[in-house]
C-alpha cells in the first residue's frame, strides 16, 4: 500500500490544514516511508507472542498516601501580605 499526493491533500483537507507543494510531496514521502516500515513489522511472526498494553513494564512510581498533620490556618496565613482570619485575599481577577 502507498500514500499518493492525492491522499496527504484530502488527509490535510480532512484536518483543515494547508501545506506548500514541497510540503506535500514531503509528507506523501514520509508516510510511504512509514507505511514500509510497517510492511517489514507484517512479515514477523508473532503467532506465540501476547500483545502488550505498554511496551515496557510500568511500576507504580508514586509513594502511598499517607495521612500526616498539615500546618495550621494561622501558619499558612503568617506571611500573607493579605488575609482575611482564615483566606488569603488576592486581587479580583473576574469581572462580573
Amino acid at each position: 500500500m502507498s500514500v499518493t499526493k492525492k491522499d496527504v491533500e484530502y488527509i490535510a483537507e480532512l484536518a483543515r490544514l494547508k501545506f506548500k507543494e514541497e510540503e506535500l510531496e514531503s509528507f506523501t514521502h514520509q508516510l510511504n516511508e512509514i507505511l514500509s516500515y510497517i510492511d517489514k513489522l507484517n512479515e514477523l511472526n508473532t503467532e506465540n507472542i501476547e500483545p502488550f498494553s505498554h511496551p515496557i513494564e510500568n511500576i507504580n512510581v508514586f509513594r502511598n498516601d499517607e495521612l500526616k498533620k498539615s500546618i495550621s490556618t494561622e501558619d499558612a496565613l503568617k506571611n500573607a501580605s493579605d488575609k482575611t482570619e482564615e483566606f488569603f485575599k488576592v486581587p479580583k481577577v473576574i469581572n462580573q
